[in-house]
Order: C-alpha cells, then structure tokens, then sequence
C-alpha cells in the first residue's frame, strides 16, 4: 500500500486519532488558510506599501505606536512649530493624537520586534479566521472557510490589511465580538459574553462611530433574547453589556486624560466640526454643507465602487452573495439576521457621516480621491455579511449540484463531473477575484514607484547623529507628506527631522547635530505624473562677526542678460549684469545689520537692512531677451543681534517659469538643461 493511507499507517496510533479527527481537521484547515491569509498581507504591505500608502494617517498611527512603546501619551518637542506630526494636537500638556490608542497598541509589538508588518500579517489572518469561525458558527464548516477564502479574494481586505490604518484591526475586533456573542447565545457561555463585550468594548475605544454601526443588528438581536425573561439570557447580555461598557469608559478615561473633558474625543478636540451628522462639517479649511441629499450620493458612489472594484471579485461576487441573501431568507433564523443585518447598518450609518465624501475626491468623477487606492475603507465591515452569503450560495449551489449529479449519474461519473464543474467555477471565480484585486495593487504599485525615487537619498544614506529640514508640500506638518520620516518620541535618534520654522532655535536645540535639508523638484502629489527628483544636502549654519554668501550662477549660451534682487523681510534691491561669460558670481556679505551684494559685474553694491531673524532671498533672473527666463532663487535664514550674525545654508531653486520658485522646483545638479548650474559656499570673514 503507498500514498495517504500508507503514510498514515506509519504515524503513531495517538496522532492518527488526533488527525482523523474532524474537530483537529478543521483547525488545521482554517489554520493553513489563516496563513496563507498572513503571508498574502505581508507580502503586499512589504512589495506594494514599503513607505506606505496615499492616506498619511499611517504616519499617525505609528507615531502615536512609538509613543505608548515610550510610556508616552504626549509628544513635547522643543520647538513645536517645527515639530508637530500630522494630526496631532496641540495643548499645554504636549502633543497628543487625533486618534485613540488601541490601534497604534495593535502596532506596537511588531515595531518593537523590528518588523512592524507582522503585525498586519496577524492582523489579515486574524480577519479571515474569524470570518471561517463565523460562517461554521452559522452555516456549516465548509461555508465557514468558503467564507475565509472569500473574503481572501477581497481587494478591500487586502488593501487595507496590508496598511497602518485602524480600519481592518477594527474589523478583527468586530469579528471577534460577532463570534464570540454568537457562541455564547448557543453555549449559553458567560465568559464567550465576556469576551463578547471586552471586544466590542475595545472596538468602541478604537474607533466609537464603527463599533455601534456594526453592533446595532447585534444589540436588537440581544433584545429580542430578553423576551423570554429566562434569567441566564440576562445574565448573559447583561455581561456583553457590562463588560462591553469598561471599553467605554476606557475611551472616556483616556478622553479625560488627554483633552481635559471625559466627553471630548480627541478628533473633536482637533476639529470640533469634524464628526456625524448633518449640517456644516469642516476639517483643516475643508468646509461643506453636508445635507441628506449630498449624503445620499457620496454614499451611492462609494457602494457602487464597493461592488464594482473592491468586493470579492467584484459584481459577480455581489451577484453571488445576493443568492445567499435568498437563501437566508428562506431559512432565516434570528442569529442569522443579526449578521445580515449588517448589510444595513453600516452603509446606512456611514451615510450619516461625511468622511466618505471626502475619499471620493471629485464626487462626479470616477476613480477619483483615496477611495481609487484604498477603496471605501469606512464599508469594510460589509465585508462580513457579503462574504458570508457569497460562501453560503456557493455552498448551497455544490450541494445541490452535487445531489442532481447522484440522480443522473453512477457515483464516479458523478464525482469527476463535480470535479469538473468546480474547476471551471474556480477557474472563472480566482480569475475575476485576481483581475479585480490586480487593478488597485498595479495603481498602489505605481504610488509607490514615486515614493521609491523620493526616498532614494534616505535609502542611500545612513545618519548617525543628524537633523534633517523638510519642506512643507502640504502645509507645516511633519509626516504630511514625509510618513517614514518619523521622530521618536524622545528625539534622540540617529536622525531628527524637522520643518524649517524657527531654523535657529531648532540648530539651537539639537546644536551638535550635521544638518541637512531635504529638497525635491517636480510636484510632490504621486498623482501628478513624473516623480520628483530628490535632494539631500549636508548644510552649514555659522556665526561670527560677518557671514559671506558665495554664488555662482551658469548661463546658457543664449542668456542676454541677468536681472538680480536682493531682499529681506521690509527692505529690497534691484539690479541687472549682462551675461557675458559661462557664469554670473555674486557675493552677499552680512554684518551687523546690513546685507551687501557685489559682484565682478555688479556697477554699485545693493545693500538692504537685516533686523533681527529674518529669511533673506537672493533672485537671479536669467533673461533671454525676450521677457522669457528662468530663475535662480536662494533662501537663507539670518540672524543680526549683539554685533554678530548667523546664517543657515541657502535653499537653493531653480524655477524655469519666471516668479514661481513654488517649492517643488529645487535645485538638483544633472536635472537642469544645459548651461543650468548653481554652487554656493558659507562661510565666516573678518571684517
């Protein structure tokens, strides 16, 4: 005898019982899929996520990690203006995040191993476990891990297990309350309740709004249990309840903790008209009338992408959990329900709240805003009841298949044509299932492509004891948009990162530091088309009695002239040189409180006044002769108090459109056209 059976014999009495076993069975079967599930996450949070995603609240979520792993509710950076993450608020006690800490303390083992990802690998195992254990719990083994392999399928699932984001570790804690109450209404167990109402209770502190959408079917579930007055049924809500209740006051302990008021939440605190409702919402200067009308069509958009792009393949995976919808309710039962019941909650729930708009982008262009990178990540719960009735049609459809085959067919005949039939139905359903969750992987892929060459200075750098300046593409945010850019919480890595407010209390505060200043040419958005061109530049900052500036500025062959300003915060000058060489050179001499220009072609020295700190700009137009040019532009931190100066290396520009040195037009030697070129030195002189 050889194959199974033979292998089989060979093992010892005791593990061929444990492995005939069905119950041992069933766990090694949801067991391999859970990791199949880990590694499929993994492997996309490593490959398509590496500096993770479009949405910045990553940064957030793993700076607020870093913090708890810290023993660190508030950041107090020494500057705070140059130093505060995106998201967080400011108050007298520090730095706090907008969001709550349970997530951030999912995150925070896998960070403090080394390997943040784990924890999402966890994290997507976790989801399509439970998801197996909630359909055997309501159907039968098989839908349960044709529920899991669903669910598997979805590009929504995958997406966003695959990123730093609270949305799937809300699901997980949301699964295990829906499993755990189920379990316990049939076991009559008060410690599944227990553990029913801790989960919810932390999915409540995690994030309140989803945790009430996906407890709502499960709570008037619970009440129709009470009509039978039967004391262990109260009992056993009463702990869901109570249990589920510590998480509350949890949430309303930390509230108080951070915000000063029990019933103030952090998100509130940050924008008190972000939130549920209707009526005026804003948030960071984004400010809509958000009617029911509005509601009702940012909602439609997001469901309609949901089935088209971002459900378990797509429309024919709505059309399939459609049937089981039937099928449901045909045979329904009041726990069966309660779970497809969710169906209605969350998508009528989030209608109630404006965040789903603001992931649409343009609400009447497709594809348009994160919604086409990540997808409607606020309906990642009608993930549940759509998988789940997926798998029951699929199940009810084989078993009805496979009873007309035994009508018609000997058992063989009828055993290959089911084989048959499931391979064609695999094949067509893996093959949709695999496009549809390809399109979002190849669109993030490209994001990440742009993020690839923004980082390369930092891939190719190693800091042992440096401060790093950034520029502030999205306002004066650390992290918006730089996320691995991160501090800790002590500021006291190999590497300090910090906006250019304050330049000098910030060289101040970290003064044994080798500065650098981080610059990029192109528009930052990865939407925009062509990656930035990247520079990471070692700088100065000096003192003494004067500072000079030097520069020297190329000329294409075909520059007629070069029209100079000099200019500080109140005072300017103007003057203009031929351009008869290769090069413009000009100087810039500070002291005291007077800045002076000269040059080998400059007739008269510009002068302008310096008062106190102050940014002085230095802008050479090169001008072909028709009014057509491009610009030079350079911008240094100065300092003139007490008879001595200070200054900080320039930001250097070139802006091929005259007057639009914007930000994104650093200056990067070999990304300029002939003739292009800029060198500057810093340094002390005597006077």
């Amino acid at each position: 005898m050889s194959g199974p059976d033979a292998l089989m014999r060979r093992l010892p009495a005791s593990l061929r019982k444990r492995v005939r076993n069905p119950e041992t069975r069933w766990r090694v079967a949801v067991g391999l899929l859970a990791l199949l599930a880990g590694a499929v996450v993994f492997l996309i949070a490593t490959r398509v996520f590496p500096y993770h995603s479009l949405n910045h609240d990553e940064g957030v979520y793993l700076q607020q990690a870093r913090m708890l792993l810290d023993g660190q509710l508030f950041l107090r950076p020494p500057v705070p203006e140059a130093f505060r993450p995106w998201f967080f608020v400011e108050s007298p006690g520090g730095m706090y995040s907008k969001y709550s800490p349970v997530v951030p303390a999912m995150y925070a083992p896998g960070l403090a191993l080394g390997v943040p990802r784990m924890t999402l690998a966890v994290v997507g195992a976790g989801i399509v476990a439970l998801m197996a254990g909630l359909g055997a719990e309501l159907f039968d083994r098989p839908t349960g891990l044709l529920a899991g392999l669903v669910v598997l399928g979805s590009p929504l699932f995958l997406i966003n297990a695959a990123t730093f984001l609270p949305y799937a570790p809300t699901t997980l804690l949301n699964l295990a309350f829906a499993l755990a109450y189920l379990r316990a209404d049939r076991m009559g167990s008060r410690r599944l309740a227990a553990v029913a109402g801790g989960a919810i209770g932390l999915a409540f502190f995690a994030r309140p709004y989803t945790a009430v959408l996906f407890a709502v079917p499960f709570i008037l579930h619970a009440l129709w249990t009470l009509r039978t007055r039967e004391r262990g049924v109260w009992v056993r809500q009463g702990t869901v309840a109570a249990v589920g209740l510590v998480g509350v006051a949890a949430a309303l302990g930390y509230n108080a903790a951070v915000t000063g008021s029990a019933l103030e939440f952090p998100y509130h605190a940050f924008a008190p008209r972000d939130g549920v409702g209707f009526g005026t919402r804003e948030l960071l200067g984004r400010e809509i009338a958000y009617t029911p009308e509005l509601a009702a069509r940012s909602n439609a958009r997001a469901l309609e992408t949901f089935a088209r792009d971002w459900a378990p393949a797509g429309l024919l995976g709505v059309l399939t959990a459609v049937v089981g919808l039937a099928v449901v309710l045909r045979n329904r039962t009041p726990r069966r329900l309660a779970v497809t019941g969710l169906a209605v909650s969350v998508p009528v729930g989030e209608a109630y709240f404006w965040g789903t708009l603001n992931i649409l982008g343009d609400i009447a262009e497709s594809g348009d805003g994160l919604i086409a990178y990540l997808g409607p990540y606020y309906h990642l719960d009608l993930l549940v009841p759509l998988s789940l009735l997926a798998a029951l049609a699929i199940r009810t459809a084989s078993q009805r298949t496979w009873t007309a085959l035994n009508r018609q067919f000997e058992p063989r005949q009828a055993l290959a044509v089911s084989m048959a039939l499931a391979a064609v139905v695999a094949a067509v359903g893996g093959g949709v299932a695999v496009t549809t969750a390809a399109d979002p992987i190849d669109r993030n892929q490209a994001i990440t492509d742009h993020y690839e060459a923004a980082y390369g200075p930092f891939e190719n750098h190693s800091f042992e004891d440096a401060l790093v300046l950034l520029p502030q593409p999205y306002g004066p945010w650390l992290n918006h948009p730089f996320q691995p850019l991160r501090n800790d919480p002590g500021y006291d890595g190999p590497a300090v990162y910090a906006l250019e407010e304050r330049p000098f209390e910030v060289v101040d505060s970290f003064e044994d530091r080798q500065l650098y200043r981080y610059s990029f040419r192109n528009p930052w958005p990865p939407t925009a088309g062509e990656p930035v061109e990247p520079r990471l530049r070692p700088i100065r900052a000096v003192e003494g009695e004067a500072v000079t500036l030097t520069a020297s500025a190329g000329l294409p062959q075909y520059a007629e002239s070069v029209s100079i300003r000099l200019a500080g915060s109140d005072d300017h000058a103007r003057t203009a040189v031929p351009a008869d060489g290769a090069s413009t050179n000009v100087t810039v001499d500070l002291s005291e409180s007077v800045a002076t220009l000269e040059g080998p072609d400059v007739s008269e020295p510009l002068e302008v006044t310096v008062d106190g700190r102050e940014t002085l700009e230095l802008e050479l137009f090169v001008d072909y002769g028709t009014g057509a040019g491009f610009s030079y532009a350079l911008s240094m931190p100065v300092e003139a108090s007490d008879g001595d100066v200070r200054a900080i290396s320039p930001r250097l520009q070139l802006c091929e459109l005259a007057h639009r040195c914007d930000g994104a037009a650093a200056y990067v030697p070999g990304e300029t056209r002939p003739g292009q070129s800029l060198h500057t030195t810093l340094e002390v002189t005597k006077q």
